[in-house]
């Protein structure tokens, strides 16, 4: 059996803002919605995301809530066309995304830019070549 990733479950400050995010602006579907978590679908072919309250991850994992700056992960939407990467890149904007790096041609090749959502998580969107 390989390792895969069935839930990607993100801690964040405010879950309702989170929420907004990433089913508002960004398109995830809703498959579960309780006090303090959500948990979406980010496609066919694609792990589920869940949004929990940060300290009650941090409580679930047996480590200190405290923590900032990167975080040692960020996630990559790789897309078929540069016109795909401006899209979602301006889509994340609109729902609340800082833009940390425009989207450009990269030196392997593909063309790629950076946002973080409102909670600083890293998201690298690109070209696959």
């Amino acid at each position: 059996m390989s390792l895969q990733a069935s839930v990607i479950m993100l801690g964040v400050q405010d879950v309702n803002r989170a929420r907004k995010f990433y089913v508002e602006g960004m398109g995830a579907e809703i498959e579960q919605d309780h006090p303090g978590f959500v948990r979406c679908s980010l496609g066919e072919g694609s792990s589920k995301l869940a949004l929990y309250d940060w300290e009650a991850v941090a409580q679930d994992a047996g480590v200190p809530a405290e923590g900032s700056g990167f975080r040692g992960v960020s996630f990559h939407f790789i897309t078929a066309t540069r016109q795909e990467v401006d899209e979602t890149m301006r889509t994340a904007v609109a729902a609340g995304a800082t833009v940390l790096k425009e989207a450009e041609a990269a030196e392997w090749g593909g063309y790629s830019g950076c946002f973080s959502d409102p909670d600083g998580y890293l998201w690298k969107v690109a070209t696959a070549g």
